[in-house]
């Protein structure tokens, strides 16, 4: 038995069992949705923020051993601390700095907050003032106690020794002593098992909230509760605008309130099933995640209105309901089976993916198709048949039972009209749709690749017509983009504006301070921001050098060590570094030299106007001209490093998602068909649709980023389907008297009308996403609802004229054949 007879005997069976069977089939799903309903319970729920993308690169495990092991303010990242954010007109006046240690003190005598230790203006001008206050309580006393002039002066000698650096806002005056905003730090006595942080800093919160000033507690737990609490809101937003988009096009496409309630339990199914195997697989549910059961929604809808409506075409054809439904299936359950296996290569490609969230969403939604395949191919057709036995018996009416599309209705006939026009010049159309796709992927491959915060967290102001919703659905309070926004804006120059060479050897060497600077003369071009094109750093260099002009005893020191009087010491290191952390600056020299002398960090100002690819690269090159063990690594190059990754994601899953899709599509043909050429006429809509997608993307400036990167290889997935039910529909129709161009004729009067139908509900079915509270989610939403959109109209437009030009070079083969073997004897119909 051939290959072809063994899918044309299992199709059967199939076939056999969902309509001499029916009632098993339901009985049967039922019970296998009870199994996954069993999985909802343990569905996990994540962030799925920046941490997510950044899991094993080396870049980021090299950021956290920074974070570990050097001391510095602006620590948001770690999991152990909690950063208060005072904003006032002077946060450095006797009353707000009281103020601040009276909310540590607060903080302190509550156990469940954990509070170890604490760092910020209020604890460093205290011990400034008292050495030994070592507690909120003495703090508040030392600064109670102290004077007005006091505290000021306390405030310039610190600002002289660096140690306020980077706890007050860039509006800070010494001579005024004021500025507009500081932080606190909080570090947290943690054991190892613990992870609720959000519980810890939402109380840290409620803390700061019932005393005076404006404190926001800012870290990690803050914004993943505010994160998951957009992607709960997102889908309180979105979820039932889709529900109500299928809805009405599932009555349109229906007509009849049995088949819609049919469709509305396939739909139920689908995400139950697919919901309880993320429970079983431990799969967690991210923000990435919310569009999996929308796109799930809008393709079973789609598998729905083909089945139903190619049911209806052949009872009006006289077939009872068994026959009728007996042949609809025959004539649809391989364009099933080959639009499922298609969209898993297309979904399933981003299994591919080096990032965590991309994989996991590209299982979840190949997993998915294969559960819409199952309930709307097989339980559907089953269901449809039992509650038409059902109503006939009962005597309960149909409502309206007609196809979507005929060819006398006014919608078949514009379906049909590329078709009609591909007769006369099949050539020139395709050369031109060739030439279009080409130009608009040319333009599309500028396309840009963004991955940052902004694009995880909910905007700082919410768009008005969400403010607007019933109270049930509207939106909370968000305030992690502002406090952000803050952040970075007031304080320092911002993590995204310098590079951290992560550096490991011996500092106690002659030669290890020397080596640190030598770089710094002639850096590459986005580090030379300094006068003369020198690099701009921060390091234990530049603290040795500050104390150095502060403090006579300790420049003699460096003076007695300085071979080439170059200010970097180049002997007895050690000593120097003794010396170094015992003094007034010794936190600042922790923040670039551990105390074991074995780590150090260099900070490294970039270009503002710098790509970051640019000065990703030139951080690699500065770390490889250092004589240790260096990286390059800060929140630019680990940025850079997941966009380098996100991009290589979208093109090797689109080209997987194509081969794959093409390799398929031509076996399968040639097998079931011997028509191997019709799969490379399958794949040459989605390959124009796919163009005219990147184009339009940066057209309308929209980046590859954590989730619009998966859009290409899923728009294979969905695109294919419109050129599959098509092209599986003219083969039906083809044949000896039947010429091509008749053929395509009858299925866009026909299978285009069901087309058009599932292309209405799956574009605005998944474009509601575009109501997303976060951005991500909002592009994603476009994307796909124009990857759908141009999909169907690259399967009406761009199909007729490939499928002409296939018949003329299929005909002049045989031509050919029979000239050449005239005495040949061969049936040429057969050939």
């Amino acid at each position: 038995m051939s290959l072809a007879d063994e899918v044309e005997t299992a199709t059967e069976r199939l076939n056999t069992t969902i309509v001499d069977r029916p009632r098993a089939v339901i009985v049967v799903f039922l019970l296998v949705t009870g199994v996954f309903i069993g999985g909802l319970g343990s569905v996990q729920v994540s962030a799925g923020g920046l941490d997510s993308f950044t899991e094993g690169l080396p870049e980021q495990e090299a950021e956290d051993e920074v974070t570990e092991k050097f001391e510095g303010a602006f620590q948001a990242d770690t999991q152990d601390t909690t950063q208060l954010i005072r904003t006032d007109s002077n946060v450095l006046t006797k009353g707000a700095l009281v103020r601040d240690a009276r909310l540590l003190e607060r903080v302190a005598e509550r156990d469940d907050l954990r509070m170890e230790s604490a760092r910020g203006p209020a604890p460093i001008i205290a011990q400034h003032l008292n050495p030994s206050a070592t507690t909120p309580e003495a703090y508040r006393r030392t600064l109670e106690g102290a004077s007005p002039s006091e505290i000021r002066q306390a405030v310039r000698e610190l600002e002289g020794e660096s140690r306020l650096t980077g706890l007050v806002s860039n509006d800070f005056n010494p001579t005024s002593v004021s500025a507009s905003a500081s932080i606190t730090t909080i570090s947290h006595d943690f054991p190892e098992s613990f992870d609720d942080l959000t519980a810890v800093q939402t109380g840290l919160q409620a803390v700061a909230n019932d005393m005076p000033g404006d404190v926001r507690a800012f870290g990690s737990g803050t914004t993943e509760a505010e994160i998951r609490q957009s992607m709960s809101d997102s889908l309180l937003i979105v979820m039932p605008v889709v529900i109500l988009l299928l809805l009405f096009f599932l009555v349109v496409a229906y007509r009849d309130p049995i088949d819609v309630l049919l469709g509305l339990v396939a739909l139920v199914m689908t995400i139950i099933w697919t919901f309880g195997f993320l429970g079983y697989a431990g799969i967690p549910f991210s923000q990435q995640m919310i569009s999996v059961p929308v796109l799930l929604l809008a393709v079973g809808v789609d598998f729905g209105i083909h089945i139903i409506n190619r049911y209806r075409e052949e009872t009006e054809r006289g077939f009872e309901a068994v026959e009728a439904m007996r042949e609809a299936n025959n004539q649809l359950i391989v364009a099933f089976i080959i639009v499922t296996v298609t969209a898993v290569f297309g979904f399933g490609a981003n299994v591919i993916s080096t990032l965590t969230p991309i994989r996991n969403l590209g299982i979840a939604s190949a997993v998915g198709i294969l559960f819409t395949f199952f309930i709307f191919g097989v339980f559907l057709p089953a269901a449809k048949l039992v509650s038409d036995d059902v109503r006939t018996r009962l005597g309960v009416p149909e409502f309206n039972s007609t196809p979507i599309a005929s060819e006398d209705s006014v919608l078949g006939r514009v379906l049909a009209f590329p078709a009609q026009v591909s007769q006369y010049a099949p050539t020139v159309i395709v050369v031109g749709l060739l030439l279009s796709g080409g130009i608009m992927g040319a333009y599309g491959s500028g396309v840009g690749t963004s991955f940052e915060n902004e694009d995880f967290l909910p905007p700082e102001e919410i768009p008005a017509y969400l403010t607007e919703l019933p109270e049930a659905v509207s939106p909370g309070e968000y305030t992690i983009t502002s406090t952000i926004n803050l952040l970075n804006d007031d304080f320092g120059s911002g993590q995204s504006d310098t590079v951290t060479i992560y550096v490991e050897g011996n500092f106690k060497q002659d030669h290890a301070l020397e080596a640190l600077a030598a770089p710094n003369d002639n850096p590459p071009e986005s580090l030379a921001v300094g006068p003369g094109g020198q690099a701009e750093t921060q390091s234990i260099v530049t603290v040795i050098r500050s104390h150095a002009n502060r403090n006579e005893e300790f420049a003699a020191l460096v003076a007695r060590n300085d071979q080439n009087d170059n200010g970097i010491p180049d002997r007895n290191l050690e000593r120097i570094y003794d010396e170094l952390f015992t003094s007034s600056a010794s936190e600042r020299a922790k923040q670039y030299l551990t105390e074991d002398y074995r780590s150090a960090q260099v900070e490294y100002q970039t270009d503002p106007d710098a790509l970051q690819t640019e000065v990703t690269t030139d951080g690699s090159t500065l770390a490889d001209r250092l004589q240790f063990e260096a990286t390059a690594t800060g929140s630019v190059v680990v940025l850079a490093a997941v966009m380098d990754r996100i991009f290589q994601s979208a093109i090797q899953g689109l080209v997987i998602a194509v081969g794959l899709t093409a390799g398929f599509l031509v076996i399968i043909y040639g097998v079931l068909e011997r028509k191997p050429l019709l799969g490379v006429v399958n794949v040459f809509p989605i390959l124009i649709a796919i163009a005219f997608l990147v184009g339009t993307m940066r057209y309308m400036g929209i980046t590859l980023n954590a989730l619009t990167a998966t859009i290409l290889s899923i728009s294979v997935g969905v695109g294919i389907a419109y050129s599959v039910h098509t092209t599986h529909r003219f083969i039906d129709e083809y044949d000896a008297t039947t010429g091509a161009h008749e053929a395509m004729m009858v299925t866009l009067t026909g299978t285009g009308g069901a087309l058009f139908g599932s292309m209405l509900t799956t574009a605005l079915g998944t474009g509601a996403l575009a109501l997303a509270i976060t951005p991500i989610l909002g592009n994603f939403g476009v994307l796909i609802g124009l990857s759908v959109t141009y999909s169907f109209l690259a399967a009406v437009i761009a199909l007729p004229p490939a499928v002409l030009l296939w018949e003329r070079i299929r005909q002049y083969d045989l031509d050919l054949l029979v000239r050449l073997r005239p005495k040949a004897q061969f049936d040429r119909e057969e050939v």
